[in-house]
């Protein structure tokens, strides 16, 4: 039995990061999650509220790391440079847990259910994001635009990451803002065509 909260916790994601990848997320039970983990199904219950929400703990974490980093972004700044500024650093969060992120992603990316949530959880994160921007004067479409925009070059770069370990996430990160920058430079031209 683990000792502590934090290590029944721990235990609890790992069992069900294993028992996903072996029998998939749908046929997976909070029971066998539970049992895998060395403890009962009501401890499941009292670190997670479904068992969907293993695969998406750390996104409280995520939020605030990212509207702090917002916030205490130096002055004069652009919005895309703020949010590249704030995906560097929280992006550490990730790598930290690389162990954990990169099979959670493959889990989420076959799963139906799990898209839709991690959907649902982007758009929030999305939301929080485009309020810190707000708060620092960014005018609210413009807020919301480079929101949007920061997270799609987020999850491309974090997705690179796991197709090509061989560079850090950050590395990942800075060429997708670079592209977007490219992209947005480039105005009604596009590479390799008129």
């Amino acid at each position: 039995m683990p000792r502590s909260g934090a290590e029944a916790r721990r235990r609890l994601q790992q069992a069900a990061l294993e028992l996903y990848q072996e029998r998939g997320f749908d046929q997976t039970t909070t029971a066998e999650i539970a049992a895998r983990a060395g403890v009962n199904e009501r401890t499941f219950f009292r670190h997670f509220p479904d068992k969907r929400e293993v695969l998406f703990d750390g996104e409280a974490d995520l939020r605030a790391a990212l509207t702090r980093e917002v916030a205490d972004a130096p002055d004069g700044l652009r919005p895309l440079d703020i949010l590249l500024r704030a995906f560097r650093r929280a992006g550490r969060i990730l790598e930290d847990n690389r162990p954990f992120s990169e099979p959670r992603l493959k889990i989420i990316a076959v799963t139906p259910a799990l898209r839709e949530r991690d959907l649902a959880k982007a758009a929030s994160l999305t939301e929080a994001l485009a309020q810190a921007l707000r708060r620092r004067g960014v005018p609210g479409r413009l807020a919301g635009l480079a929101a949007h925009t920061g997270w799609a070059a987020f999850h491309q770069a974090a997705q690179a990451w796991i197709d090509d370990p061989s560079q850090n996430l950050d590395a990942h990160l800075v060429r997708a803002f670079d592209d977007l920058r490219a992209l947005s430079a480039a105005g009604s031209r596009h590479p390799g065509g008129e």
